[in-house]
């Protein structure tokens, strides 16, 4: 039986050095530094962000990674991105992009979903991918995840290891790629204390009413430490926060408190991409950088995206993961990892179903 520990996890070396460019401060998109160069006119993978920046350690910093790795296994390709400091930057970032003439224009995140639209319909000929939402446009390749499967994983986990007895989530605003991970993080749970007869409670997050506890930002780290400190201070002892960059003050704080509570992350391995491992449990993985790697090395190669359905990441296909348990991994029970495996099996066979109004459609 393969264990947690051995799930592929995605690399996340994302490394923005000297690619901050000033120019996105005002919404405008970069300039093309390759202009001028030999070799001919190269293929261009235009990605803009969200606010939450290049280097979130979440999906943007994914994101970006994916778009790097395929410039990276095909030297025609060139990509850039510009950072979005607001949300009236989206379009603007789009339009540039397009006035660039770049051959794939890439939008990350839920947030950018209207704008998006709104570019891809003005623009019929351009190619459009967006990450954590589907617009449905014909020229808008959309990836998206299930991320109830792992995090339901998760749920499971965190009911499994928790001291207290209660465990906590929150997000960073009421989108359905933030609530999709909260939904399927409380129905682990549940499936935990139906199994082991147990009443291990869920704070933060009620999936019944959709409502819970939010920062309304994926960038404010001393947001999403007020809303955790205030989950700590319910009694809970593993905190999954779905909030992007605002959770690395859950992180900080989590490694801080010298063990009282540990932290379940999320999109890329947070061992990964944070400073903060000896305070992860795990993370709830989203395989961004390979999805967005493959979509460009597709179009790249002339090779159509389909947009309906687009690309929905599975625990079947490795687009959605538990990560390794790092520093955690002597302190999960072995009967535990067993179970966790068992869980895998039985939501790819269809033995375990999931519902959640977030999930993405698969047809």
């Amino acid at each position: 039986m393969r264990s947690v520990r051995g799930m592929r996890v995605v690399a996340s070396a994302f490394v923005a050095g000297g690619l901050v460019l000033g120019a996105a401060a005002c919404g405008e998109a970069p300039k093309d530094d390759n202009a001028g160069g030999t070799g001919g006119k190269k293929y261009t993978a235009c990605m803009v962000t969200d606010t939450g920046g290049i280097d979130d350690k979440s999906f943007n910093a994914g994101a970006w990674a994916g778009l790097q790795a395929a410039e990276k296994a095909n030297d025609n390709i060139k990509a850039k991105y510009v950072a979005s400091k607001q949300e009236a930057d989206y379009e603007v970032n789009l339009n540039g992009f397009v006035s660039q003439k770049c051959d794939f224009i890439l939008a990350v995140g839920g947030l950018m979903e209207k704008a998006t639209k709104k570019a891809a319909e003005a623009n019929p000929n351009q190619q459009f991918g967006i990450v954590d939402a589907n617009p449905g446009v014909d020229n808008i390749y959309p990836m998206q995840f299930d991320t109830t499967q792992a995090a339901f994983q998760a749920g499971y986990l965190a009911a499994g290891m928790s001291k207290t007895g209660k465990v906590g989530t929150y997000g960073g605003m009421t989108i359905p790629p933030v609530t999709i991970f909260m939904d399927g993080f409380a129905d682990g749970v549940a499936y935990y204390n139906q199994a082991k007869g147990k009443n291990v409670q869920v704070l933060g997050w009620d999936k019944a009413t959709q409502k819970g506890s939010f920062t309304n930002s994926f960038e404010k780290q001393d947001e999403g430490k007020k809303v955790s400190d205030t989950l700590v201070a319910q009694g809970a002892d593993i905190i999954m926060p779905v909030a992007g960059g605002a959770g690395l003050g859950t992180t900080a704080a989590a490694q801080a408190s010298g063990g009282k509570y540990s932290v379940i992350w999320v999109d890329t391995d947070g061992c990964e991409s944070t400073p903060n491992c000896p305070a992860l449990l795990t993370t709830v993985v989203k395989n961004i950088p390979d999805t967005v790697k493959d979509a460009v090395l597709k179009a790249a190669k002339g090779e159509k995206l389909e947009a309906k359905p687009g690309y929905v990441g599975t625990l079947a296909d490795n687009g959605v993961s538990l990560a390794p348990f790092h520093e955690f991994d002597s302190k999960v029970p072995a009967d535990l990892k067993a179970e966790l495996d068992k869980i895998k099996s039985d939501i790819a066979a269809g033995t375990i179903k999931i519902t959640s109004p977030a999930k993405p459609a698969t047809e």
